[in-house]
């Protein structure tokens, strides 16, 4: 007795066939294509349902705060902002090349929402993602640490395709914590790329990185052949809520 088509697509893995074979073959019946065209269009379609699933489970396993993209960013609002650069670097060659990303600005000018949209696009792209704040970042090296875990957890961060790296410069770092953070970066220097937000200038990382030789050691190594886009002074949340109180005083008047 022949096995099913769709039985067999399932023995393969081949979810979307399996689902679709059917259909495709009513429709190949009634079209009357080639069998090397009828068997591009089946492979091709499930090509794209596994690559489509797999930057879904990409999406999810980055940790985003909240999913933000290039699309919904107000680049009216940001007029300084390179737009052009910024979505010429969505396309992901710079996790090829292995070039950083540093987003310097005071808070509220875009720095996390362009780095978590760089990050989804990564995502999108099939690329294996991590996003963490510092605080968030250093807790884990330190419990891995106390642990005797720190190896197995540096080598996982170590590992990741792009590492976002949020909110660097709110909070200084104890020598120690510092170190293990300079140890993440060195460990991923020329090999993948790093994207950080920073409120802070590189002549103000000492209040960070109070080991001078470990803070010009660290810049160094992170501007290393890094796309620096200043994202400004101008709040563009602030902006947003000064907006939006005076449109509630004017209906208020009326």
């Amino acid at each position: 007795m022949t096995t099913p088509l769709s039985t067999l697509c399932k023995q393969l893995q081949l979810s979307f066939t399996a689902t679709n074979i059917d259909v495709s073959c009513e429709q190949a019946q009634r079209q009357q294509p080639g069998y090397t065209e009828f068997l591009t269009d089946i492979f091709t379609r499930e090509y794209e349902s596994k690559f489509d699933k797999r930057a879904k489970r990409r999406i999810k396993e980055a940790g985003f705060p909240l999913v933000k993209t290039l699309e919904s960013f107000n680049f009216a609002k940001a007029p300084n902002l390179p737009e052009t650069k910024i979505r010429s670097l969505s396309k992901g060659d710079y996790i090829t090349k292995v070039e950083p990303i540093i987003f310097l600005g005071e808070p509220g000018t875009g720095k996390t929402h362009l780095a978590t949209a760089l990050g989804y696009c990564a995502a999108q792209q099939g690329y294996c993602v991590k996003f963490t704040a510092v605080s968030q970042l250093v807790n884990a090296l330190v419990e891995a640490r106390d642990s005797r875990q720190l190896s197995l957890l540096s080598k996982r961060y170590q590992n990741y395709k792009l590492l976002i790296i949020d909110e660097l410069g709110y909070l200084p770092l104890a020598k120690t914590d510092a170190e293990l953070l300079f140890q993440i970066f060195s460990q991923r220097h020329e090999k993948y790329p790093i994207i950080i937000t920073t409120n802070l200038p590189f002549s103000e990382w000492t209040s960070i990185f109070t080991d001078q030789r470990l803070c010009k050691a660290l810049i160094d190594r992170i501007t290393h052949r890094a796309h620096i886009i200043e994202t400004g002074n101008n709040s563009i949340r602030l902006e947003q809520t000064i907006a939006s109180l005076n449109k509630s005083k004017r209906k208020g008047g009326k």
